[in-house]
């Protein structure tokens, strides 16, 4: 690339930004604001606290309901298929009635099925739970972003977007805690982790509907009750303005989609196998293995300092597709080394990589997105994005199976799956894959999305539907020189 195509890559009224906007945005923030964000974040980490019971407990669930360990993960995938739909149905409430009540209602949901995950006593009923837990699942990460997100000022939500990203990773920090605490001393044992589970998302819920509403619907419904509009009436607009906003943007859904596939892809192929991959290729035993898995991992001890908050942050003045681009320069890291050393620092790299492009996601999908539809469109988009890439253990343990190479234990050779052959192409491709279609995808920089109408009013599907009064474009000037 050219001096001058990365330049492009750029967003122009922020080339001349100074880095201390974000620090004095920060000061600014009113209490409540600083509120909404962290129950979002809360919120997200209650998701993949709950999705991550089911991981840590495999050969638990196994034992108890007397099946196979390939049969409990197919409650994983029917979680993961059922998640698109929750985005859905989650993502519409929340565009046309609001942040406050859908997420509230989201987060119930979740409550209720992961407890009722814990009481199960036959295999049949577990695959019930997990199927509509998925649905649940699959509206908090719309929700959790546009309400976090869209209570900020412009300047401070590419570093809000790392720091919201990472918690999924707190998320799995605080199941894997109690599954290797708690749920050993508990008599329960499993079920201990499904109830502790419930009870945060329980907290979580609580803690939202003690907030206020967003300030943006606050301020819409004022405006269509001054004008007497009817619910009736508002649901009629909204279904009209959804119609109207598709015929405008499905070729942007189409994209966003395929970016989220790639996404996912890189995701599960550089983490699902990678334990199988240093045992199997590399010749590790399994407690090197987990050591190094873990340190590949260890960005959840310290998410201030993680790949998703330093690439969030620079995606504010260096624009979200260069630091997305930027961050996959990591990945030669993961597989070249042999030794265990440097395997397990190409661990921790390749997944700083991996995690900071995803820290740019949240506030990406959020410019990107059609203003009134900030909950459906990243939600529905990210799920659908996670269905398509839910082969990729699949296509490299199948990869592996077909694709053979000789280690040396004790001196003697042997054959083994070349798991890093089959990943380094699988993770490459799909790397370069991600990086060009970041490169040649729109890029949206620090859209005002605030000040759109919402999806209930008149005309709220169009882009330029601004409300009275605000203009796009008028802090533009204000945020570069702060």
């Amino acid at each position: 690339m050219t001096p001058r195509f990365i330049a492009n890559l750029v967003p122009r009224r922020e080339r001349n930004s100074n880095s201390s906007g974000v620090f004095q945005a920060l000061l600014t923030l009113k209490p409540v604001q600083y509120a909404h964000f962290w129950v979002g974040w809360l919120a997200w980490t209650c998701d993949a606290l709950d999705f991550f019971t089911v991981s840590l407990t495999v050969p638990l669930l196994a034992n108890q309901f007397g099946v196979q360990v390939e049969s409990i993960t197919t409650a994983i995938t029917l979680t993961l298929l059922f998640r698109s739909l929750g985005a859905i149905i989650f993502g519409i409430l929340s565009d046309r009635f609001g942040r406050r009540w859908p997420l509230v209602l989201n987060l119930l949901f979740c409550c209720v099925l992961s407890l009722s995950s814990g009481f199960v006593q036959t295999y049949t009923q577990f695959l019930c739970v997990r199927s509509l837990f998925g649905i649940a699942m699959g509206g908090v990460w719309g929700l959790a972003a546009s309400s976090a997100l869209e209570n900020l000022p412009v300047q401070v939500r590419g570093l809000a977007s790392g720091i919201l990203q990472q918690g999924y990773a707190v998320g799995y920090l605080l199941a894997a805690v109690i599954n290797l605490t708690v749920v050993p001393k508990s008599r329960y044992t499993w079920r201990t982790l499904f109830w502790f589970g419930s009870g945060v998302t329980l907290f979580a819920a609580i803690l939202r509907a003690c907030l206020p509403e967003s300030e943006i619907f606050l301020r819409a419904k004022a405006l269509e009750k001054e004008k007497g509009t009817t619910t009736t009436d508002k649901t009629k607009v909204f279904l009209h303005e959804t119609k109207e906003m598709l015929k405008t943007h499905w070729k942007l859904c189409v994209y966003a989609v395929l970016l989220m596939s790639g996404f996912n892809f890189l995701s599960h192929g550089s983490q699902d196998l990678y334990p199988t991959y240093l045992e199997t290729t590399k010749g590790f035993s399994s407690h090197d293995a987990t050591i190094a898995t873990i340190i590949g991992n260890c960005r959840v001890f310290s998410v201030r300092y993680s790949g998703g908050v330093v690439a969030g942050y620079m995606s504010q003045y260096l624009g979200r597709r260069l630091t997305i681009v930027l961050v996959h320069s990591f990945i030669p890291l993961w597989i070249l080394p042999n030794s265990f050393g440097p395997l397990s620092a190409g661990a921790f790299f390749i997944q700083f990589g991996v995690q900071g492009a995803w820290g740019v996601i949240p506030i990406q999908l959020a410019e990107l997105s059609p203003p009134a539809f900030r909950a459906t469109f990243p939600g529905v988009a990210y799920q659908l994005g996670n269905m398509v890439s839910a082969a990729s253990s699949q296509i490299e343990a199948t990869g592996g199976r077909n694709l053979q190479t000789t280690i040396y234990v004790d001196g003697q050779p042997k054959p083994v799956n070349d798991y890093a052959t089959v990943q380094g192409i699988f993770i490459g491709t799909i790397a370069a894959y991600v990086v060009l279609v970041t490169i040649f995808g729109p890029e949206n920089h620090s859209s005002h999305f605030e000040k759109h109408k919402t999806a209930f009013e008149e005309g709220g599907g169009r882009d330029d539907a601004v409300l009275e009064g605000e203009s796009v474009h008028e802090e533009d000037e204000k945020a570069s020189e702060v």
